[in-house]
């Protein structure tokens, strides 16, 4: 698998990442090594988790494969710190609630080190000086090599980033924002893509397809084994199963009979190569699906149709964010 290079950092990693949010909770370890295993055998190296992923559970499983399945030293291990398991999805970036989560994820993965650790959430309640000082903290200390952030709407993460910039030398540049992003999301382009183009921040797209409807199982119905149909997580999928999505899935699935391939590939390829894009994190039900979403490796796609699936899915932006002098 191709490697990029995140944001303007020298840390590179695979161009499709492997994500463990339903580990230890809907993914039990048989089927998490499955996934790890076929990610690692394609030259996949970027596995993203966070300390909250089944109460802990995901870095917890993940730790323990990689005791005997996977080499460390293949990977790029990102996790993420900041959130509170609670039912009000509290957030805390003080110093030291971030750096006590920082040792209890290291505790849980068996490792002396993360590659990529990320603020999950920006919290308006603690100052931010004091959120990026833990950062310098745990990359001056050896616990995390590069720092991201996730979640940060465009100002928060224009002000992080150059706040690290600004102290050259002496604190840690931003390397990452991870943030959704697919064919039925382009919210980021509006302010969060432009800063992190800008400030050489690499995008690493959560969601990149759609929470799964840009794959076309729900065109016909909600499928019994899918996320539409899960209690918990229905709620996640509802908001993309209207009209406006419909005809932008009808769309991808146009594309990908055209190109003899599947409409997650094509879903999956337009994010992928889309500027200021990292690695799209892909977070697979089973090895079948995460197999599927690595075949899109091969797959580059023509410009008309690249062309085609931006019309249909053209974010409406207006003033500030369009050109004043076509008001």
């Amino acid at each position: 698998m191709e490697q990029r290079h995140l944001g303007r950092t020298g840390l590179r990693v695979s161009r499709i990442g492997l994500g463990t949010l339903t580990w230890g909770r809907d993914t039990d370890e048989h089927d998490a090594a499955e996934q790890l295993k076929v990610f690692w055998e394609a030259g996949g190296t970027l596995v993203d988790t966070a300390d909250v992923y089944g109460g802990g559970e995901a870095e917890y499983l993940l730790g323990r494969l990689m005791e005997g399945l996977v080499p460390r030293h293949d990977l790029v291990i990102a996790t993420k710190a900041g959130s509170v398991a609670d039912p009000y999805r509290r957030v805390d970036g003080s110093r030291g609630h971030l750096l006590a989560a920082l040792d209890a994820s290291l505790d849980r993965l068996g490792t002396d080190h993360v590659d990529l650790w990320q603020l999950h959430a920006f919290d308006p309640a603690t100052p931010l000086e004091e959120t990026l000082q833990a950062v310098d903290l745990a990359v001056s200390s050896g616990r995390a090599r590069y720092a991201g952030v996730s979640g940060f709407c465009g100002w928060q993460l224009a002000k992080a980033a150059t706040w690290q910039l600004a102290g050259a030398g002496a604190r840690t540049r931003l390397a990452s924002t991870q943030m959704e992003y697919s064919l039925l999301q382009r919210g980021v382009e509006r302010e969060v893509l432009p800063a992190a183009l800008d400030l050489g921040v690499g995008l690493l797209p959560s969601s990149p397809l759609g929470r799964g409807v840009l794959t076309g199982k729900y065109r016909t119905g909600t499928p019994a084994d899918s996320r539409g149909a899960s209690e918990l997580l229905a709620p996640f999928v509802e908001p993309y199963l209207d009209e406006a999505a419909s005809r932008v899935v009808d769309a991808v699935a146009t594309a990908a009979e055209g190109l003899a391939t599947t409409a997650l590939q094509v879903a999956l390829a337009w994010v992928r190569d889309r500027p200021g894009v990292a690695a799209p994190i892909v977070g697979a039900r089973n090895a079948q699906q995460l197999t599927e979403a690595l075949s899109v490796e091969a797959l580059s796609l023509p410009y008309e149709i690249c062309q085609a699936l931006d019309d249909v899915s053209a974010p409406v932006h207006r003033y500030p964010d369009q050109d004043w002098s076509t008001l």
